[in-house]
Formats: C-alpha cells, structure tokens, sequence
C-alpha cells in the first residue's frame, strides 16, 4: 500500500476515517474509538480502558498509519507477535517486530526497515526497551508513537503483573514529544490509578469505556464431578466450538485435555511445564484450526485475537474477579453470543486460603490477596445478577442484564439462620470442648450424625451437636459452608484447610443477625441428545444465530475456503477474514467486487487479494434467496 504517513501536519479525524475504511474495510468508529484516534492522531497522550473484543488495537494503529514515523507498540506477547504482524501484512500495513525468537539476520533486516522507514507498526517486547542496543536503535528512527499494549501488567498486585512494564515510565522521559496510548482490557479505579502513576500517564487523556460484554452469558455451578459437568456443556450447547478451559494445575491441565480427547473432543493442553515446540503447536492448532479446545492454565490467553471463541470454562476458582473478567473476555470478541461457565466448590475455597497463608509478600499482600478471593467468592454466592455484580467491581454501574444464570433461573434465598447456627455450634463446640479444628466434612459428619471411623476415634458422637442437622442433605450442607466462608461468617485455617470462627460468628451464635442462603437451582433439563463420546470428534457447527438458513451451506463453502487459504498462507483463520465478514457475505451474496467491497472488514488490500477467489466460489454455489 502506500506509504500512509506522508503528512506534514498533524491529520484529521476524516483521515483516519478514510484509513479505517481503505485499509480495515469498516464504515465507521465505534464508541471512543473516534475520540481517541484524534486525540493519539494530534500527539495527544491517553490511557485507555476498554472491554476486549471492543477495537482497542485500532485505537494506535490508526494513528500509527496516518502519523509520521513508525509506531512502536510495546507487548508482553512474545509468542504471538508473529500472528499479530502476520494479520496487520494481511491489511497491507507494513508491520515488523523485534524479539528473542528471531536469528540475527531476522533482527538486522527489520532494524534497517526501521530506520529506513520501510514499516509503519514495530512490535517490541518490554524487555527489549530494558537493552541499550534497543533504545540506541529507537533514538535513529521517526516514532510516531508508543502503545503500550496489556497495560496492566505495570500494577504491582495485579493478576499479570511483569516487572519489566516498571521501566516503561523512561518513554516519557527519552521521547518526551512522542505521545504515548496505555490500553488494557482490565483494570479496577485502583489499577487505572497504578497504571497512570508508573507510566507517568497523569496528565493523560483518560478513556474509560463500559465493561460490559452483553453477549456473554455468565453461569456459576456448584461441582459436582465437573469434567462431566464440562463435557455435558460441550456436547449440548457447544458443539465443535473453539473454546478455553481453564485448570488451577498442570495435573489438571493435562488430566482434563486427555479426558475431553477420550469423550471426542479436539482438545489439547497447554501449560508452562510442556516441551516448548509442543506449547507452540498446540496454540498454533488452536488458533489455526476451527472447533479447536484448548485446555490450559491461566498463563495461556492473554493477547489471544481469536475472534470465535464460543465459550470459556474455569474448573477452578479464580483467584480474582480481575482475573476472572480477563479470562472469561476471551470469549467472544466478534460479539456472537458466548458462554462463560464456572464450576467452584467448597475445596476450591480452601485450596486457594492455603495458597494465599503460604504466598510470598507480607500480610498486606496477603490481606489483599484474601480480599480478592472474597469478592470472586461474592460474585459466586450471589443471588443477584452477575453481570450488576461484575461491573460493580469496575466501578460501573447497570441493571439486571437478563441473560446470565441468576436472571435466567433466579435462585431461591431461604432463611439459613438455623443451619448456620447449627454449623458454627459444632465448630465452636470441637474448639472449646475438645480442643480441636476439622474441616468441613467431619463436621458435616457429626451434623448428620454419621457414626464414621473418624467420628468414633475423636468421640464426636457423645458431642450434643451430634445429628441435629438431618434436615439437610451432604450437598446442601457443604452449600451452607461455602455461603458462611463467603460472608465472613467462617475461615479456613493452617495447612489442613480446618475451619474457624470469626468476629462476625458471634452474631450468629448470639441471635443477633440473620443468615439469607441461596438455594442451588435443580439441574436444569439437556438442551440436547448426548452425544456416544467415541471416534474422533464431531465436526458439526452451531449455526449462528443470525443467519438465515439459506445462507448456511454458502457461509460453510467460504469457511472452507478461507481454511484451506489459511493452511496455505500459514496464518490463522481469522487473519483472511472474521466470521462476521463471511456471514454478511453469504447473506448479502455479493456479485461484484464493488458490492463485495461494500462488505464490512473487507479492506482494500483483502479485495484485491480475495476478490476474485470469492465471487468465483459465491458463484458456484447457490445463492441466498432475495
């Protein structure tokens, strides 16, 4: 394409306008995009706090097309820079990055397309700016700007916090006329606060945009065998979509893939402690291939662009509610409705107690640590919608959105004042009488009045607490458990996981406050028949929701297509075309390549790429109906 930045004065918003449609192939900015572009595009400095899937990148890379010099965009995503680049070269936009995967020709051949001007985009890693060699380079080119991409990795407690985002506060202090855009898809009043003080970013434009993903659906069950839980979702509701699961473990991890792969499902692992060139292929099949699961733990997603992510699954407890927002937002990007499914029991709960009284830092690390852990755990127990709660969290405020679990099927609140009682009684009594903690299944076993093996050796049955609460089941108890540790009513404690009072129990024991439990909804009725669970995996497709049964075998023909091309090509698919491109095509039919241009994500480099491979294949199959 041609050099876009031949400009001698700072551009208008209608240049970056004309860039959005020439090169990105779409009609118009959407939300802040517009305010920011022209804010970056006049040397502006911004912080910007943006929902993912909501155009971030197009918020330096516009600027960077239509600015003199090149943009640098600084990243943490080593291992996905290559696909990055890869998409921008696809758009014609010149675009290079520098890191510890090239060989020393690679490196030299992009530094001299640096200094010649040659590329409008330089992907670095923050490291990188951590060498001289680099910042020496830096100081011989035009830089038309800095991004520093996945900005929250700069907070000191935040859930991808990266040491090396600490020395990005020296591109203010180097490059003081360069203007400078933060972006990150996460991000509390506090981390925005953080972020903007270790970048230097006070005098900044802030742009906050909603937190709200509509098009997904939040759910939290109770565990109860949860790979079968897991694997029940798949096969009813998530057919042959790709898909993230996240483990708390390595174990987990791999234990998890191997037992989606017996049951039919292309799913693979991925985790730090697996072989390199294994890691690399399996999130190269990921993003190359449709249909495909990735099993994984939380190191895995962040900078992940794949657009048709149907559904994200944690079999664990997420340490925060900012992480938790961070990972589940992996899903949809080309906002399709999407799942985000989390299974969490009471030893989820413990688990995560025991790692936070045995994490590094000091007790207000610590204390901080069990603060987020209280909040994920709120948003779990609540009987209100999770999306109010989830933005709540962000400091934004909304309404019943309608479509997460506890606005679809409300939960039931039943007055717990009793059991609770009855519960922290028994832990009370193991304290003052015995002198001992347990953990919540032998005190369950004493509530229930289970003559165990246990129960005998500790004489738990002469306790008066002993099977005065048959009124409730196993499963309800442990609910119960899990509501007063959620509410500050109980904490676990010590290495074992044992449970103890806290200040708040007092009240309960002492009838001076209510408890209000949730009651777990029955199991819903299958959506779906289930599937044998032998051979290979199925490679039927939900059909989106939004296109009309005619245009479906033409949208599978340019999904096969646009695979084959992308095998070809060595890219994911995703970089020839997003799903929602090949669905407005199938629909509209275009005849031309002017009418195909019309298209929204059809650029000008992708028309004259793909023009004519499209009509060619439009015209060999049936045509939607008018």
């Amino acid at each position: 394409m041609a050099d876009p930045t031949e400009t001698a004065c700072p551009p208008d918003t209608s240049e970056a306008l004309r860039c959005l449609q020439r090169v990105f192939g779409y009609d118009a900015f959407r939300g802040d995009q517009e305010a920011i572009i022209e804010h970056v595009c006049a040397g502006g400095d911004a912080l910007v706090l943006m929902p993912t899937g909501g155009g971030k990148s197009l918020c330096y890379q516009i600027p960077a097309l239509v600015r003199q010099g090149v943009g640098v965009v600084v990243s943490p995503l080593i291992a996905l820079m290559q696909d990055q680049v890869d998409a921008l070269r696809a758009l014609g936009v010149r675009a290079g990055f520098l890191n510890s995967t090239q060989d020393l020709d690679e490196r030299r051949m992009v530094e001299a397309e640096f200094l010649a001007g040659e590329i409008d985009l330089l992907y670095l890693a923050p490291e990188r700016l951590r060498v001289e060699s680099t910042l020496r380079l830096l100081d011989r080119g035009k830089i038309s700007l800095f991004a520093i991409d996945e900005a929250h990795c700069v907070a000191q407690w935040g859930h991808d916090f990266r040491p090396d985002y600490l020395a990005l506060s020296q591109l203010h202090e180097r490059w003081p006329d360069v203007p400078r855009i933060a972006l990150t898809a996460t991000a509390t009043e506090a981390t925005h606060g953080e972020i903007a003080a270790r970048l230097n970013l006070k005098d900044a434009r802030h742009f906050v945009a909603s937190f709200d993903r509509p098009n997904i659906q939040y759910r939290i069950v109770p565990k109860n065998d949860p790979r079968k839980q897991l694997l029940e979702l798949l096969r009813t509701e998530h057919d042959g979509d790709a898909g993230v699961v996240y483990c708390l473990s390595r174990k987990s991890v791999e234990d998890t893939a191997a037992f989606l792969a017996g049951h039919g499902i292309d799913a693979v692992p991925y985790h730090a402690g697996l072989d390199a060139r294994v890691r690399a292929a399996n999130q190269a099949r990921f993003l190359r291939e449709d249909g495909v699961v990735v099993v994984a733990t939380i190191a895995f997603g962040m900078g992940i662009d794949k657009p048709d992510v149907r559904f994200v699954a944690h079999l664990d407890l997420p340490k925060s509610v900012e992480g938790y927002y961070q990972e589940t937002g992996r899903a949809g990007r080309d906002g399709q409705p999407s799942t985000a499914w989390l299974a969490y029991g009471l030893q989820d709960v413990v688990q995560q107690r025991k790692m936070i009284d045995g994490s590094e830092g000091d007790d207000a690390h610590r204390r901080k640590l069990g603060a987020h852990l209280d909040t994920m755990l709120a948003l779990c127990e609540t009987v209100e919608c999770r999306r109010v709660g989830l933005l709540a969290y962000f400091g934004q405020r909304s309404t019943a959105c309608g479509n997460c679990d506890t606005c679809l099927t409300p939960a039931e609140t039943w007055d717990g004042t009793v059991a609770a009682q009855k519960f922290l009684s028994a832990v009370l009594r193991l304290a003052r009488e015995r002198r001992q903690k347990f953990g919540a299944g032998q005190i369950i076993d004493i509530l229930l009045g289970k003559k165990t093996a246990k129960v005998i050796q500790h004489d738990h049955d002469g306790l008066t607490v002993f099977g005065i609460g048959t009124e409730l089941s196993v499963a309800e108890w442990r609910g119960v458990v899990r509501q007063l540790l959620a509410q500050g009513l109980l904490a676990v404690e010590g290495d074992y996981g044992t449970l103890v009072l806290t200040d708040a129990s007092a009240e309960v024991l002492g009838r001076q406050r209510e408890v209000l439990l949730r009651r777990e909804p029955e199991k819903p009725a299958r959506k779906g028949s289930s599937k044998s669970g032998s051979g290979s995996g199925s490679s039927k497709r939900a059909v989106p929701v939004d296109l009309p049964a005619e245009a479906v075998p033409v949208f599978e023909s340019l999904r096969a297509w646009r695979a084959a091309t992308a095998k070809e090509q060595g890219v994911p698919a995703y970089v020839i075309f997003h799903d929602a491109t090949l669905r407005e095509i199938a629909t509209a039919g275009p005849a031309s390549l002017d009418e195909l241009g019309g298209v929204s994500g059809v650029g000008e480099s992708k028309l004259a790429k793909y023009g004519e491979p499209i009509l060619e294949l439009l015209a060999g199959v049936a045509a939607p109906s008018a």
